[in-house]
């Protein structure tokens, strides 16, 4: 296996183009994770951290753009990006332990395509965009657009993600993610929740986004459990709507750590109480 540092993005793409199996390094915590365990090594192991910009948050009219190699920790100690988007950065403070957080890149824990990833259902409520590079350029894709299943992205052989956008919003919105482990902490999801709501002078829900993990083989969005919330002040009937809207998306695995019922039943659960938070961040009062 060859170590390379790639100069910038371009050099990036073509060493992943260039034919050989190659595996991107940014914060490392799975990658190396399974190296240590045995699995077969790539041909060249690419080295992104070092690349100008990947390692930024920049706050701009259009939002703010997370590099690909930020960190979680980097994320939580940006107190612009903490107030506007309080639960994706909860979300992503979620993944790993303490010091995993120094190293583990929301963009990542994206590409790693693992259905129980936190940081994505709280991507998918924010309406976050990701920019791919690749050997025809540039391109911004949603993150919804890019999942596929289980270990899998729809990202090309030779394409990466550079950065993810996460949109300006109101005043009126807000953010939450909740999910259900079995431990206390240091666990992946057996269910979790990203919802994003705007509000309204009055406190009624104006728009709203529900995204839920580990319940199918990627993160889904919900748009019937969306509709449910708006035009409501999150009453009861708004709620037990969502919940089972949540419910009819479903489509979750029985193992050991979760029966596909219960998996099913927490899932409105958590974006019940998700939509709760992100209700009060947003200035609304139950």
């Amino acid at each position: 296996m060859r170590y390379v540092v790639a100069k910038d993005s371009r050099d990036a793409v073509a060493l992943l183009s260039n034919g050989e199996n190659a595996q991107l390094l940014a914060g490392g915590t799975d990658v190396l994770v399974r190296l240590k365990l045995g699995v077969e090594p790539p041909d060249i192991l690419i080295d992104i951290k070092k690349i100008d910009g990947f390692n930024a948050i920049t706050e701009a009219a259009d939002g703010f753009r997370i590099g690909a190699t930020v960190s979680g920790a980097e994320m939580g100690e940006h107190a612009a990006l903490k107030a506007a988007w309080p639960g994706l950065v909860e979300a992503v403070e979620l993944i790993g332990s303490t010091q995993v957080q120094g190293r583990a890149s929301m963009v990542g824990n994206l590409c790693n395509g693992s259905p129980a990833a936190d940081s994505v259902p709280a991507m998918l409520a924010a309406g976050a965009v990701a920019r791919v590079e690749g050997p025809d350029g540039t391109r911004d894709v949603p993150v919804a657009d890019l999942l596929k299943g289980p270990g899998k992205t729809k990202l090309g052989k030779a394409e990466l993600v550079s950065s993810v956008l996460l949109p300006a919003r109101s005043a009126r919105a807000g953010d939450a993610y909740l999910r259900f482990i079995p431990r206390t902490e240091m666990d992946i999801a057996v269910a979790s929740a990203g919802v994003n709501l705007e509000l309204d002078k009055s406190g009624v829900v104006i728009s709203a986004t529900v995204a839920l993990g580990a319940v199918a083989p990627t993160a889904v969005l919900v748009p019937e459990a969306a509709k449910a919330l708006v035009g409501s002040r999150l009453g009861a009937e708004a709620l037990a709507t969502c919940a089972t809207a949540c419910a009819a998306a479903c489509n979750p695995i029985d193992d050991k750590r979760g029966t596909a019922a219960f998996r099913t039943k927490v899932a409105g659960v958590m974006a019940t109480r998700a939509a709760q938070t992100a209700y009060t961040r947003a200035g609304g009062s139950l």
